[in-house]
């Protein structure tokens, strides 16, 4: 029993790591997607005849780290927000409560 309970620890901790380690890659390339984005789109911009300024706060400029930007908000609650708002265990409690319905089933 002991064995099985280390067992589903260490699958429960790789897969907060994998999640963790999910979160990381997507912000990293939110930050390189949108930086050579903002420098396209300013470039262009200051081509077209505006000052650095408008190339910069220009809406079209910023609206993808806007867009972008809530989803990674999102993704993060999704990897820290909800476990400090359901529990640590939640997850544990659901499995649980999911494998016990089953079992009542058969």
């Amino acid at each position: 029993m002991e064995k099985l309970e280390t067992n589903l620890k260490y699958i429960k901790a790789k897969n907060k790591v994998e999640k963790v380690k999910r979160f990381y890659t997507h912000l990293a390339v939110y930050m390189v997607i949108n930086t050579i984005i903002t420098a396209v789109k300013v470039m262009n911009n200051i081509n077209n005849g505006e000052t650095l300024e408008e190339a910069v706060f220009d809406f079209a400029t910023v609206a993808t780290w806007i867009v972008w930007g809530i989803v990674l908000a999102i993704h993060t609650f999704s990897v820290y927000g909800l476990p400090l708002i359901l529990g640590d265990d939640w997850e544990e409690r659901k499995i649980e409560k999911l494998m016990n319905d089953e079992l009542r089933k058969n």
